[in-house]
């Protein structure tokens, strides 16, 4: 048996646990890398969220008599978040309808204020200047 065929086997064995310790020692960065994009993205879904309470609020209070509009706003709002069990006043969540002008029409404007980093129920493995701390959005709708 030539000298080449007898090292080849020897070769391999040497090298058997290399990728298990290679992989060991990729495993805890993929999975930081991983965490953190499932964590970006749900605060990218509940910004999303806020957004459509918001305007779902002004349209609400824009349709609604001067008497009913902050309640209706609010309660268009906390059916927009009903999916992420948030309401208006409690866990950060915050509420603001106001009667404004826009131009020369009225407006009901709604403000919806979230204290993201404080509730936000994923670990946060993201570093705090790359999460907001607060989450705010406003939407207006003209009244008819």
């Amino acid at each position: 048996m030539s000298r080449r065929a007898r090292t080849r086997p020897c070769a391999r064995r040497d090298e058997k646990g290399a990728a298990a310790l290679e992989f060991a020692l990729v495993l805890p960065m993929l999975l930081l890398i991983v965490f953190a994009i499932i964590s970006y993205a749900y605060m990218f879904s509940i910004r999303q969220a806020l957004t459509q309470a918001a305007a779902e609020g002004a349209r609400a209070a824009a349709v609604a008599s001067t008497s009913q509009a902050s309640a209706q706003a609010t309660a268009a709002v906390n059916a927009a978040l009903s999916g992420y069990s948030m309401t208006c006043g409690t866990k950060g969540l915050t509420c603001t309808p106001t009667s404004t002008t826009c131009g020369t029409a009225a407006c009901m404007r709604v403000t919806v204020s979230f204290a993201y980093r404080a509730n936000n129920p994923l670990p946060n493995l993201l570093p705090d200047a790359m999460i907001p701390a607060t989450l705010t959005f406003t939407s207006s709708a003209e009244v008819n």
